[in-house]
C-alpha cells in the first residue's frame, strides 16, 4: 500500500517490512515446533502403553505417526534456521547502508569545509602566532632572568654547592669523580690561546693609556663609560630581537 502513488519506498522501511516478516514466521514456526514436540512426547506414551497391552498393530500405527511428527520438527527447526540466516543478511545490508549514508554526509561536509577554507589566510594566521610565540618566549626569558637576578642572595651559590656535596656524600660519590674529566689535550689549547692572547691584551691597553694621557679628562671619562656596556649584552641581545619582532 506504500507504493500506491508511485513513490519508491526507502531501503530502510523495505528492510525493516522483510525483518519484521521474517520474525515473524520465525514466532510461528517455534509455536508450531512446541506443539508437534509435545505431540511426539504424548505419542510415545501412548505406544509404550499400548505396546504393554500387546496391540502390536495400534504400536505400528502410532510409530508411524511418531517419525512423521518427528521428521517435521526437524524440518521446521531447520527452516527456523535458514531465517535466521535471511534475517541476519538483511540486518548486513541494513549496517552496510548506514555506513554508505554516514560516508556520504562526512563526504558532503569535508567538501563545504575545503570550500570555506581560505588557505592563504591560514598560512598569515600561522605566521602571526608563531611571530606572537616567539615574542611570548622572548619576553618570558627576559622576566624570568629579570626575576633571577633580583631574587638571588649572596652566599646562595656556595649554599647550593654544599647541598650538592652532601647529597653526593651520602649516595657515597665523590664530587670530583662525578664531575667530567676534561682532556690534557684541551688544557694545553686553552693555555695556549690565553698566552697567545695577553700580549695582545696589553697592547690595546698600552694604546688606550696613550690616548688617555693625550685627550683631556672628558675623554678620560667617556673611554671610561664604554667599558660598561659589555655586562648587559645578553639583555641587548634579547630586547633587540624583540623590537625587530615589533617592527616586522
Amino acid at each position: 500500500m506504500g507504493n500506491v502513488f508511485g513513490e519508491e519506498k526507502p531501503l530502510k522501511d523495505i528492510i525493516r517490512e522483510n525483518q519484521r516478516m521474517i520474525k515473524k514466521s520465525i514466532r510461528e514456526l517455534e509455536k508450531e515446533i512446541k506443539s508437534l514436540e509435545s505431540n511426539q512426547k504424548k505419542l510415545e506414551a501412548d505406544i509404550k502403553k499400548h505396546a504393554k497391552m500387546g496391540q502390536m498393530g495400534a504400536v505400528r500405527v502410532m510409530a508411524k505417526d511418531y517419525v512423521r511428527t518427528k521428521n517435521y520438527v526437524t524440518k521446521f527447526i531447520e527452516m527456523k534456521t535458514h531465517l535466521n540466516a535471511v534475517s541476519l543478511k538483511m540486518q548486513t545490508v541494513k549496517s552496510h547502508q548506514a555506513m554508505a549514508d554516514a560516508m556520504k554526509g562526512v563526504t558532503v561536509a569535508l567538501g563545504k569545509m575545503n570550500k570555506k577554507m581560505n588557505l592563504p589566510a591560514l598560512q598569515k594566521i600561522m605566521a602571526e602566532f608563531m611571530k606572537e610565540n616567539e615574542k611570548s618566549e622572548i619576553m618570558q626569558e627576559v622576566m624570568g632572568d629579570a626575576i633571577d637576578d633580583a631574587m638571588e642572595e649572596e652566599g646562595s651559590a656556595e649554599e647550593e654547592g654544599a647541598i650538592v656535596n652532601q647529597v653526593l656524600d651520602e649516595l657515597g660519590i665523590n664530587a670530583m669523580e662525578a664531575t667530567p674529566a676534561v682532556p690534557v689535550g684541551g688544557l694545553k689549547t686553552e693555555a695556549k690561546v690565553a698566552e697567545a692572547a695577553q700580549p695582545t691584551l696589553v697592547g690595546a691597553g698600552g694604546v688606550g693609556g696613550g690616548s688617555g694621557s693625550n685627550n683631556n679628562n672628558n675623554d678620560n671619562n667617556g673611554g671610561g663609560g664604554g667599558g660598561g656596556g659589555g655586562g648587559d649584552g645578553g639583555v641587548s641581545d634579547l630586547e633587540a630581537r624583540l623590537a625587530q619582532l615589533k617592527n616586522g
